[in-house]
């Protein structure tokens, strides 16, 4: 199961810790690491048993899962610039005083206000939630979606693609058996499924150099500028300015 996968369909007490458990690991949903049980792992001389070491994973790769959360795409949100602002103060814990001082508003009371509002859409997404979740034992002929990956530049409707069709556009595209491509789509739901099937070559504990990106990228396709360009452009592959480093992005 690829990470946006697992991210997307983790129950939400599994995704406010931010791994989930199973059988022999523990897998950070917000990066894909996994943790096997049963082993001693160290660090700073200090030995960790598995579930106490994916915490410190996520402490110290991604600061916490608020932290993390927050920093997506607010078309994964659902939050505006100003809500994702407030959100990050009152998690720091300040007070309405020092946030209003903060942000330059006129009175407390606007910040009041403003808590209101969030209380309000955390009700509406719990109908919503408890909805879908009801619908889903009702309705047989709901299609199942392609998730967007967490760090999607572009969330709108190319992502509007079933399994089922998600399938048929790889088989149409690669070469049978193969990561090879046939040709580059032009559609944008078509580059959105093969730019995903393609991030699977790439480790995401491993950073690359440019000539790295493009040794995997040629065995792809002849035309390997052009998926490099798009990989970073659909928020796939991450690189310092320089161009000196790629890797996965997280």
């Amino acid at each position: 199961m690829v990470i946006s996968d697992r991210f997307w369909e983790a129950p939400l007490e599994d995704l406010k810790k931010g791994y989930l458990e199973e059988k022999e690991q523990f897998v950070c949903l917000l990066c894909g690491n996994e943790v096997e049980k049963g082993i001693i792992y160290p660090q700073d001389n200090i030995l960790y048993e598995a579930e106490k070491f994916m915490n410190l994973h996520i402490q110290n790769e991604h600061a916490s899962v608020f932290d993390y959360l927050i920093g997506l795409n607010k078309k994964l949100t659902g939050l505006t610039d100003h809500q994702n602002r407030l959100l990050r103060l009152f998690y720091e814990g300040k007070s309405d005083t020092e946030i209003k001082k903060e942000m330059e508003v006129g009175s407390t009371s606007t910040i009041r206000n403003h808590r209101f509002v969030l209380k309000e859409k955390e009700r509406q997404a719990k109908m919503l939630l408890t909805l879908m979740e009801l619908l889903k034992e009702k309705d047989e002929h709901a299609p199942s979606l392609i998730a967007p990956h967490q760090t999607a530049t572009m969330v709108d409707d190319r992502y509007n693609v079933t399994k089922e069709e998600q399938e048929k556009m790889l088989k149409k595209y690669f070469i049978e058996g193969s990561k090879s491509l046939k040709t580059f789509p032009a559609k944008e739901k078509q580059k959105l499924v093969v730019l995903r099937e393609i991030s699977t070559l790439f480790h995401p504990k491993e950073t690359y150099s440019e000539k790295d990106v493009n040794e995997v990228l040629k065995s792809v396709y002849h035309d390997f500028v052009t998926l490099r360009r798009y990989m970073i452009e659909y928020g796939f592959l991450d690189r310092k300015p320089d161009g000196s480093s790629y890797w996965l992005k997280k």
